[in-house]
């Protein structure tokens, strides 16, 4: 009953946005407010509609209805009720149901807005959106249905949505369970962080596509969106976060982040969207870089939709990857199509989206942030052709050649490095013009404490040249930016006549995206202290040892004192604990405890590590293998991560930046719009 109300609602839900797309466009057409209007009402039903069905597949999940195939695939009796809820999106059908539900979600918010000032826009947000939730409905309503259930005809059980001729339900005494690499935490909100991301993208391209469409050539579209791109930002980046923290702790060889091509696909809408909320400033402050701005807004929701292929296809072996399927030439076709539409209309408008100003030195802050958007378009290609060189070398040779970690790290490196140095120098330089002897007079003191600290860490810390380089770019953006909090509260200060700490509250208060962006900056900067020590100064070992004895690495003793493996049947789980001692320099610290969980349901193994965290270090611990009979040996691998740790704290900082550069002030939308005209009448105003 469940299954047949789920589907059934799916249908109406694809029929009314159906509906809404050819009602907007009509009235659009026929400039008839009733049918846009109708349109946006229509849009508004979609996500109840959808909700419904996404209640009745949660049902089914929380209830072991194990005739629904999805229920099967994904779920067990011995799993707890809050992970088969989260198994919705722990498989290929209902991820996309939830990446449809979402974007009904947003479609709503946005459409349930004030439209007074900007109704030209709305049928043609409605008809992008409508689209996009068109084509993922579609893909769950034909193709990836996740009220399928099993039928048994003539002794064989096979999926269906409706029984065949003769065909009784079948139902499973028991599911296969979730994945035990999915149970973790992290994965409860991981993926959800990453689809709110995609999908918060989608807003901002809408309203892209629609400025294209009614030829406005103002800002002002970019002003009705910013908080949307801020917290597409946002999810996005925090998914990715979460992801690494996630392979740390689950994957079991000792890092955060191995090029994985699912890994690459989620990062590559994270350059472009970062670029895009960076060029979209010099937009609003100067008039420039309106071509530029749409095909990153285009870009960015290409490759959110690629990213979500490369998941789903599974033409590409991944840790992350859902098995293969046949949506997956559906979904080159339709980013091919959104390609090519959105690139028409760019084609055709151009000439209207010409720049108010000129770019005038080489040294400006619009310049400086023009060069930083090449460069994050630089690690794309790298990241691009690194996901898609195994495709074209199996469609040309018919030999996937696969490239590995070292081919992204020579790569990316001098870009990251570039990157890193640009945001140093960018929040010096000014608007307009800045020369070389300006930017030397604001930043020498900064540039001179970078120095004095990197002279410090080749003393007391590394010799490495590369270690040294990265070091001194991370002090010189953590000292530039510092050193801008300072020199703006104490001029506040001194013509205020505040006490310092008020003037600064005040002053970040008075815009808090700039600040928010110099906070998200100096986070940055602590991951990046976490990446460069991994990279550069992990150590490992392996061996296996008898109890009592040992493995040293770095300092470090891990003695194995013993082993135990027991059953947990009300959890469906076996586990495999081992405990070994750890000392530092001869100095007790405690006990480890690293151990392997077997899963019934699913027949796999999960591998937890026994960590000692600091600042300074990480002690990683795997247990990798153990004698079954007697408690005689076990093999460990160690590994020691210096400074990994302060990548987790710059994650936290980095939330505490972005929740201050989006927290509601002023609604954008409240704004007006930045055009050429304003923007004269604004200069003669202010000469006056």
């Amino acid at each position: 009953m469940f299954a047949e109300f789920g589907y059934g609602i799916l249908l109406v839900g694809f029929l009314v946005t159906a509906y809404s797309l050819i009602a907007a466009v009509y009235g659009a057409m026929d400039k008839s407010a009733a049918l846009v209007e109708s349109a946006r009402r229509g849009m508004l039903l979609v996500f109840p509609l959808l909700s419904l069905a996404a209640a009745a597949l949660i049902y089914l999940l929380v209830n072991n209805h194990y005739e629904v195939a999805f229920v099967y695939e994904v779920t067990s009796r011995s799993m707890p009720t809050y992970l088969k809820v989260t198994a919705w999106w722990g498989g290929q059908a209902g991820s996309l149901l939830f990446w449809a539900w979402l974007l009904a979600a947003f479609t709503s918010a946005v459409t349930i807005r004030k439209w007074e000032r900007d109704i030209e826009f709305l049928p043609w947000v409605i008809v992008v959106n409508a689209i996009t939730l068109i084509f993922f409905l579609g893909m769950v309503v034909f193709y990836e249905n996740p009220f399928t259930r099993f039928w048994m005809v003539n002794g064989n059980v096979e999926p269906h949505m409706f029984a065949p001729a003769g065909a009784t339900l079948f139902a499973a005494a028991d599911g296969n369970g979730l994945n035990p690499l999915l149970r973790h935490p992290g994965m409860v909100i991981h993926p959800p962080m990453l689809y709110l991301g995609f999908v918060s993208f989608v807003i901002p391209f809408s309203f892209g596509i629609a400025a294209l469409i009614t030829g406005r050539t103002d800002d002002r579209w970019i002003r009705l969106t910013r908080r949307w791109s801020l917290w597409a930002w946002l999810f996005l980046s925090f998914g990715l976060v979460l992801g690494g923290r996630w392979a740390y702790d689950v994957l079991g060889w000792g890092g955060y982040w191995g090029w994985d091509p699912v890994e690459i696909a989620a990062f590559m809408p994270w350059l472009t969207g970062t670029a895009f909320l960076h060029s979209v400033m010099i937009q609003e402050k100067r008039g420039l870089l309106k071509h530029w701005n749409m095909i990153l807004v285009i870009l960015t929701y290409a490759l959110v939709v690629f990213g979500t292929f490369l998941t789903r296809s599974g033409v590409l072996s991944s840790v992350h990857a859902f098995a293969n399927s046949p949506i997956g030439p559906f979904f080159m076709g339709y980013v091919a199509l959104t390609l090519i539409v959105s690139t028409a209309l760019l084609i055709w408008r151009w000439p209207l989206l010409q720049g108010e100003t000129e770019m005038k030195s080489m040294l400006s802050r619009e310049a400086l942030f023009l060069l930083n958007n090449l460069l994050f378009m630089s690690i794309l290609v790298v990241c691009f052709w690194g996901v898609v060189s195994p495709l074209a070398s199996e469609l040309f040779t018919n030999q996937k050649v696969t490239l590995g970690p070292p081919f992204y790290e020579r790569a990316t490196a001098p870009l990251f490095a570039a990157l890193m140095f640009l945001m140093g120098v960018a929040p010096l330089s000014a608007w307009g013009h800045s020369t070389v002897t300006t930017l030397g007079r604001v930043m020498w003191k900064s540039a001179l404490a970078a120095v004095i600290l990197t002279v410090v860490l080749f003393v007391t810390y590394t010799q490495n040249y590369i270690a040294l380089i990265g070091f001194f770019l991370i002090a010189l953006v953590i000292f530039v930016t510092l050193q801008e909090f300072w020199r703006a509260a104490r001029a506040r200060q001194r013509a205020q006549k505040e006490n310092f700490f008020v003037a600064l509250s005040r002053l970040m208060g008075r815009n808090r995206r700039r600040y928010g962006g110099y906070i998200i900056h100096i986070s940055m900067m602590l991951m990046a202290i976490g990446i460069l020590g991994i990279e550069i100064f992990q150590t490992e070992t392996q061996g296996a040892l008898a109890q009592g004895e040992e493995l040293n690495l770095q300092g470090y003793t891990v003695q194995y004192r013993e082993l135990a493996s027991w059953p947990d049947e009300g959890k469906g789980v076996n586990y495999t604990r081992a405990v070994v001692d750890v000392y530092k320099n001869g100095v007790y610290l405690g006990k480890l405890t690293p151990r392997i969980d077997y899963y019934f349901d699913s027949q796999q193994n999960m591998t937890i590590p026994g960590q000692r965290s600091t600042l300074k270090d990480d002690l990683y611990v795997l247990l990798v293998d153990w004698e079954p009979v007697s408690n005689a040996g076990a093999t460990f691998k160690v590994f020691v991560n210096p400074l990994v740790n302060w990548l987790w704290v710059g994650s936290l900082v980095f939330l505490i930046g972005i929740l201050f550069a989006a927290w509601p002030d002023r609604d954008p939308a409240d704004e007006p719009a930045r055009s050429g005209t304003s923007r004269k009448v604004r200069q003669a105003s202010s000469a006056d």
